[in-house]
């Protein structure tokens, strides 16, 4: 395991790897730290089990959660609260034929088997559907991000459970060529923004209110090109990400300075 974790951090720009993750998650598409949990969190996205998975961090599942009244049409990212209380981002649309999404917000993360309170919303009137893959939650509302090669969007949905037509709050493309976001997380104290691709995260900050796109903006790379799909905040320093394993590349949990 120590040869094999030295090969891979040669191989990895400047991402350091810290665990490969299981076999049996080949598709991890987030991860996410909780209040009051010494594990990391992940999904698998569409096809795959309506359950989460609680990780040490040797990467090895110590907690697996299904999630019974749920169903994984595509679950694509993790937020959380300073309450423990883990949301599940079910909003994925590679087909654009999807018109209402899903947030599952999930209080018990000691059972083995538990249920979810609902947070569904629709898209606002005369909007095309979109792909959404990253969310975070601030000042008690989701913010989540389109995944698109050009220009994508901002939407804004309240954390409350029922029903809700989202808000769109802007447009926005990063870099003139794609965007592409995976994933998502805000820092605790909401001063900093991370964004994920596949080749490389943004880094906002200096914004005002939810005006996120007017603050400082930095590209950051690391690297190194596998299929990324999770980022949250190890602290303010630094961040971890997980990637989904490809041809027998990738599927590690890495951790990434961002200061």
């Amino acid at each position: 395991m120590a040869f094999s974790i030295l090969l891979n951090s040669c191989q990895t720009g400047k991402l350091n790897v810290i665990s490969d993750l299981p076999n049996s998650l080949k598709e991890a598409s987030a991860v996410e730290t909780v209040n009051g949990s010494n594990l990391l969190w992940t999904i698998e996205d569409s096809g795959n089990k309506n359950n989460i998975y609680g990780l040490n961090k040797n990467g090895k599942i110590v907690k697996d959660i299904d999630i019974s009244n749920s169903s994984n049409i595509d679950w694509e990212d993790l937020t959380s609260d300073s309450f423990g209380n883990l949301y599940i981002g079910d909003f994925g649309n590679n087909s654009k034929n999807r018109d209402d999404f899903t947030i599952y917000k999930v209080s018990d993360l000691k059972s083995d088997k538990t249920t979810a309170e609902r947070i569904n919303f629709i898209l606002p009137k005369n909007l095309k559907p979109k792909d959404f893959e990253a969310f975070f939650l601030f000042n008690d509302y989701f913010y989540i991000f389109s995944k698109e090669n050009k220009s994508s969007i901002l939407l804004k949905v309240p954390n409350s459970i029922g029903k809700h037509t989202a808000e769109m709050i802007t447009d926005f493309n990063l870099d003139g060529k794609h965007n592409e976001i995976t994933s998502a997380d805000i820092s605790d104290d909401g001063k900093t923004i991370i964004l994920l691709n596949h080749e490389k995260l943004w880094k906002i900050t200096n914004y005002e209110t939810d005006r996120f796109f007017e603050g400082t903006v930095e590209e950051m790379t690391f690297g190194h090109g596998s299929q990324k799909e999770g980022i949250c905040f190890k602290n303010n320093h630094s961040v971890y990400i997980t990637d989904e394993k490809t041809k027998g590349e990738g599927g590690n949990l890495y951790e990434f300075k961002i200061n």
